[in-house]
């Protein structure tokens, strides 16, 4: 298994395919161990794709005290540095969006292009405050997730229970993966906090790189007047909505491909 040092952390990371290099930063929680990852989509068949664990989560080393933004953009920076990575793509998703964010606007120099995927910029225009969710026994916490990560699901829990019933247990079944581990807790909750103070929104104006920023119509989580917001004020970006909600990706056929041809220019 691939691991290399980072900033003084132990980094978990994959590589996959051939073609222009990716890097693709997660989302809350993410784990490369839970499936299906970035890996079993469309992006490696296209890109020399590159992931990897976040600090304090998967196979990540995670440091004691608080966690930043500038942090996990440095992480990425010092990711690509020990990979010898002098420029690449970057595809960020919700927590991932904001660190590519903080990452671009960090090391403009690195992007060559940017797509901030179901994401918020912060300050006054925050994503959904997923910590409060924090002490939450894990059933309780997979349904206000769904409920909020789709605003069309309260109507599909009472049209259909059982399909509702199976997406909460796909999502216990996710939040499983690595949680009785030694400092996953610690390292979700420092997490959440980096998220609750994360504010690029009046530096966005700077970004010059080409920028694509999409999101889903039901997005509870990232609300679509985010991602407009964050169109307006970086000049010469482009926005697009999907039929979906938080995992419009996986939800809407169109969207990856979308996602690939802005990429590939």
């Amino acid at each position: 298994m691939p691991f290399v040092a980072v900033r003084g952390l132990n980094v978990y990371y994959e590589r996959q395919g051939t073609g222009p290099r990716l890097l693709y930063i997660s989302g809350s929680g993410g784990d490369l161990r839970s499936k299906p990852s970035v890996f079993d989509g469309p992006l490696g068949a296209e890109f020399d794709l590159l992931a990897y664990d976040q600090r304090g989560l998967g196979q990540t080393g995670g440091p004691a005290g608080d966690y930043t933004m500038a942090d996990y953009a440095e992480d990425a920076n010092g990711l690509l540095e020990a990979l010898g990575w002098d420029r690449c793509l970057v595809i960020g998703v919700s927590f991932g969006g904001m660190v590519a964010q903080e990452f671009a606007l960090r090391h403009p120099e690195r992007v060559e292009r940017l797509v901030l995927a179901c994401t918020s910029p912060g300050g006054p225009l925050p994503s959904y405050p997923l910590h409060e969710f924090q002490g939450l026994a894990p059933r309780e916490r997979a349904v206000a997730s769904l409920l909020v990560s789709d605003t069309r699901s309260a109507a599909l829990r009472e049209a259909d229970p059982e399909r509702f019933e199976r997406m909460i247990q796909d999502s216990l079944a996710r939040m499983a993966v690595g949680a009785g581990e030694a400092g996953r807790a610690e390292g979700s909750a420092r997490q959440l906090e980096a998220r609750r103070h994360h504010d690029t929104f009046e530096r966005l104006g700077s970004l010059t790189m080409p920028v694509y920023i999409c999101g889903g119509r039901y997005d509870g989580i990232a609300a679509p007047a985010n991602l407009e917001a964050m169109q307006k004020e970086i000049a010469g970006s482009t926005m697009e909505l999907f039929e979906g909600g938080h995992l419009f990706l996986l939800q809407d056929r169109a969207a990856w491909p979308k996602v690939i041809a802005f990429l590939l220019g």
